[in-house]
């Protein structure tokens, strides 16, 4: 976008035919007079230009270069391109949290009169988006189970503009068709707009399976290590020029260029860490599998998880979430989180840290009681997400927690 962008791409920048872990060190730099290694960080709220024609060519669009820091960024215009190297996807709005990535990549393309039909299994605050602040300014909703394709054809309107979903769901890791969702989308026009954080961009890809917007929490596995807020929004060029950048231009949820270049850094060892926290899941998984006061798991890399089917055609690899119910209700529930030693009570995931919370008292407390058993989400139910620790460690602290 010329009057905010600086569309120079980096010396030798192949990107397009890097492997995702050689994206993540080296796409998008753009590097300073100074030839500095690290990602320059640039703490600056505006720009100064050579002449007022230069000014006014840039306001009208004529020439590249950045006008302010609430449009674009240098170290922001890097983390956002390194991540389009990362999704396959043509641009990007990185912003200042994930909410304000779902809440900006919903609300910059519906008005009143048009319809949303989202997955039931969402994020509370996601949720609250769909389920009460878009029918405020005229926008209906439907909420429906999203495992189900049928129910996604059976609550399509004529004036159906957006499907909106997370897979794997939070917190009980429901996974949904995307292919199967973006091909009915597809016949009636409407957009198919993707929450991939449980999967991360390395085990899924919904622009490949057909959605047309992906949004990321990077304050979770992108950071990765409990340091700041982040969003993104990627999408076809097309998409962001015509529904995002005025909405996000004028509302301002910009990401901030220190947090950008916290998160650059993230990146850099998104693979290492994100394949050692999903082999630690896989193990962790089994082991409350076999455990006797576990009455139930949910994993996405296990045989017996409800999507096994769509978890191989679409995900390659599971989840460093955990889903679990432990026999006893909230007070075995609270016992056991209070037993812990290692592991930390806390409503964040995607830590170099393993983290647990009770959904039903904390990320999904909101919700009625008959909505949270509809989704699953019980007394009995607690999210795992595991970290980098020895995972022999791990075990043997949520042993001693459930004896």
């Amino acid at each position: 976008m010329t009057d905010t962008k600086n569309s120079a791409p980096a010396k030798d920048d192949n990107s397009k035919n890097w492997r995702p872990a050689t994206q993540m060190i080296h796409a998008g730099i753009n590097r300073s007079q100074f030839g500095e290694t690290s990602e320059a960080l640039y703490l600056t709220q505006g720009f100064v230009y050579p002449s007022a024609e230069v000014a006014e060519a840039r306001f009208m669009g004529e020439e590249e270069g950045f006008i302010y820091s609430r449009y674009a960024n240098p170290t922001v215009d890097m983390f956002e391109k390194r991540m389009c190297a990362l999704e396959g996807a043509e641009d990007a709005r990185a912003t200042a949290s994930g909410m304000a990535a779902v809440s900006s990549a919903l609300l910059c393309q519906v008005k009143a009169g048009d319809h949303v039909v989202a997955a039931r299994a969402l994020f509370g605050s996601c949720r609250w988006v769909v389920e009460t602040l878009m029918p405020q300014y005229g926008v209906e909703t439907t909420l429906i189970d999203g495992t189900d394709l049928a129910n996604w054809q059976e609550a399509v309107r004529p004036n159906t503009k957006v499907f909106f979903l997370e897979s794997p769901t939070n917190p009980t890791l429901e996974v949904i068709d995307i292919a199967g969702v973006a091909e009915i989308a597809n016949a009636i026009g409407a957009t198919v707009v993707v929450d991939n954080v449980f999967a991360t961009p390395l085990f899924q890809k919904p622009l490949e399976l057909g959605a047309h917007v992906v949004v990321y929490s990077a304050t979770k596995h992108i950071d990765g290590q409990g340091r700041c807020l982040g969003g993104v929004v990627l999408s076809s060029k097309e998409w962001i020029d015509e529904k995002l950048h005025n909405f996000f231009r004028h509302t301002g949820p910009s990401l901030s260029p220190f947090n950008a270049w916290t998160l650059l850094k993230g990146l850099e060892t998104l693979p290492v860490r994100v394949k050692q926290q999903t082999e630690n899941a896989a193990k962790v998984a089994d082991y409350l599998a076999g455990h006797k006061a576990i009455a139930r798991v949910i994993y996405p890399g296990r045989a017996d998880h409800p999507q096994a089917d769509v978890v191989a055609k679409q995900m390659s690899g599971g989840s460093t979430l955990v889903a679990f119910d432990i026999s006893g209700g909230r007070q075995a529930s609270f016992a056991f989180l209070n037993k812990l030693r290692i592991v930390a009570i806390s409503n964040n995931l995607g830590d170099a840290k393993s983290l647990i919370t009770h959904p039903a008292t904390t990320t999904h407390k909101n919700l009625a009681e008959e909505a949270r058993a509809e989704l699953g989400i019980s007394d009995e139910m607690l999210r795992l997400s595991v970290g980098l620790e020895d995972v022999d460690d791990l075990i043997e602290d949520l042993d001693r927690a459930l004896a």
